[in-house]
């Protein structure tokens, strides 16, 4: 009963977020019509009847009520269409989300996983042990993550790909040299083009997690259990993982599955900054393009994402602390 109800809730904010998602991109100025048109003028003339054809394939035809769209929009979602992005003309939106998706996953996800078991390790060290050096380095890295992404993105561009011209300044990979492929070539390229994304996206996350684990175990360590766990001769390190870090991370998991959910909306600042082929660097492309049916792929796909993620860890949270299971 009490996963009925969550998956009930769920569900019901999934539908919220998908209405939403329809009805938001329609009250930005613009027209997605008007951008196609503006390309195909490019080439040519176009015939007057093309405005016409254009507006039912988009599924913005200003003669169709909207919640008929709305209807359309649904049996498509649920049939696996999601249109023609603008954008790229004509692509389909799935072939295009299909692209960059694994771009994003592959850089903030690993970057995302990495900087929270960083963070956690190293927070719980420095709350074991108070006053040793790892303390020293949570002000250092505070700083770091009130540092504006694009600003140390920047920095790290001119340092190490301008002046010093260890990495590059921007792409996914190198097109002159490799072949998107399950091959080595390919892969270490790829790592190449993408460590210094992942290392501003680590060094911008890491001081959050850190503090935050560091002043949890602070707190944990003086509760009644953990003087009982010291007590009964337990080994200081079975204490510190499984009593006092297992306790004090709690309040981070809830943060770390939205975090998890975000991944696939990628960092837009970074990914644009770097020109990387991902989610966000293509949402910016969809928002500036008034595409609508490539903005609200990219959407639903970030809702879909993040209520996965608080799910799956709602759900876990009952293995990591019993009392959720309690009260469930």
């Amino acid at each position: 009963m009490h996963l009925l109800r969550k998956l009930g809730f769920y569900l019901a904010a999934l539908w919220a977020a998908v209405t939403l998602n329809f009805f938001i991109p329609r009250l930005l100025p613009g027209s997605p019509v008007d951008a196609v048109l503006a390309k195909l003028a490019l080439r040519g003339p176009v015939d007057p009847g093309t405005r016409r054809s254009i507006e039912i394939m988009l599924g913005a035809d200003d003669d169709q009520p909207v919640i008929q769209e709305y209807f359309a929009y649904l049996g498509g979602l649920f049939s696996g269409d999601l249109g023609v992005s603008v954008t790229y003309f004509p692509t389909p939106v799935t072939d295009i989300i299909a692209q960059a998706l694994p771009w994003t996953l592959m850089l903030v996800g690993m970057a995302t996983v990495f900087t929270f078991i960083l963070g956690m390790a190293l927070g719980t060290i420095a709350g074991w042990k108070r006053g040793t050096w790892l303390d020293s380095l949570i002000p250092a890295t505070t700083i770091l993550q009130a540092v504006p992404y694009f600003w140390l993105a920047l920095l790290f561009i001119y340092v190490l790909s301008v002046n010093l011209d260890i990495f590059p300044i921007a792409g996914g990979y190198d097109a002159s040299l490799v072949r998107p492929a399950f091959d080595y070539p390919f892969l270490s390229n790829a790592v190449y083009y993408g460590f210094l994304p992942a290392l501003t996206i680590v060094l911008s996350s890491l001081g959050g997690w850190l503090l935050g684990m560091r002043n949890m175990m602070v707190s944990t360590l003086s509760e009644d259990y953990i003087l009982t766990a010291e007590a009964k001769g337990l080994s200081p390190r079975r204490v510190m993982i499984m009593y006092a870090a297992r306790n004090a991370m709690l309040p981070s998991v809830s943060g770390f599955a939205i975090s998890l959910g975000f991944v696939v909306s990628g960092s837009i600042v970074v990914e644009t900054v770097f020109s990387y082929p991902g989610i966000g660097f293509t949402m910016l492309q969809a928002v500036n393009n008034n595409d609508y049916s490539l903005m609200q792929g990219l959407f639903l796909i970030i809702t879909v994402a993040v209520l996965a993620a608080n799910l799956v860890v709602d759900l876990l949270y009952g293995i990591i602390d019993p009392r959720t299971r309690a009260r469930g």
